[in-house]
């Protein structure tokens, strides 16, 4: 009988607890405490990537109607300026839009100037600017030598002078050079001109030139928008296209 009073009692608190917990009004939050002025507001990772996605949409719909109804024609890209062998894009960079960072090639080198200009007009629709360079072509190395000697026995004597000095790559020349002292070839003109200033010091009148001609060939400075196909440029030109750093193209 106990045992069934027991249980009865039980069952009647549980169904109480459970009307209770149905019944009851939902717990009142807590205030937040006031924002000290100045201190933004923590953000959810959710909200701050909700806010995010929400941007691109509201700033579509507001461009779509500030748009002014008829735009300016883009300004047509500058001619290139013959001789001119320092390119200043301070224009060019300060027209950009915001966001959009131009690109700069080197097309080239052109047969002659016709191909230059031909290059020129046919790249003036795609461009800001573009310039044409002179730029001189490297000597294929330099050599270090001493000038012709009086005669034969005048160029053996300095040759074992040289040689008395430690200088033992040195040999005597033939031909339209005919005593004259050739004193080894060097890859750049830097590592010739030290060694003329060793055999200088040791007292011989050394000279350092350049191998082959030193030419001057033209090629094709251009600043464009970040979309221009430079290689199809080049292939329609057919020249080679070197990418430029635009901030070394700004004169001094």
């Amino acid at each position: 009988m106990l045992a069934r009073a027991a249980v009865l009692l039980l069952i009647v608190l549980n169904l109480g607890v459970g009307l209770w917990w149905t019944l009851r009004a939902p717990p009142q939050a807590d205030p937040l405490p006031a924002q000290p002025p100045g201190v933004p507001r923590l953000q959810l990772a959710s909200e701050v990537q909700a806010a995010a996605a929400e941007a691109p949409r509201a700033g579509g719909i507001a461009s779509a109607g500030d748009a002014a109804p008829d735009a300016s024609p883009a300004p047509a890209a500058q001619a290139p300026a013959r001789g001119e062998d320092v390119v200043d894009t301070e224009d060019a960079l300060a027209a950009a839009p915001a966001g959009a960072v131009p690109v700069c090639h080197r097309l080239g080198p052109f047969a002659d100037e016709a191909a230059l200009a031909r290059a020129s007009a046919r790249l003036q629709p795609q461009v800001e600017r573009a310039f044409a360079r002179a730029v001189a072509t490297a000597p294929r190395g330099w050599r270090v030598w001493l000038p012709p000697q009086a005669d034969r026995d005048a160029a053996q004597a300095v040759a074992e002078r040289l040689g008395a000095a430690g200088f033992d790559d040195h040999f005597i020349l033939g031909g339209s050079e005919a005593n004259a002292i050739a004193l080894g070839r060097f890859g750049s003109e830097s590592a010739a001109r030290r060694h003329v200033a060793a055999l200088q010091a040791a007292g011989f009148e050394a000279r350092a030139e350049p191998l082959g001609e030193v030419s001057t060939a033209q090629w094709l400075d251009v600043v464009a928008a970040a979309g221009f196909d430079a290689q199809a440029a080049g292939r329609a030109s057919g020249t080679e296209v070197r990418p430029l750093d635009c901030a070394t193209l700004r004169g001094p």
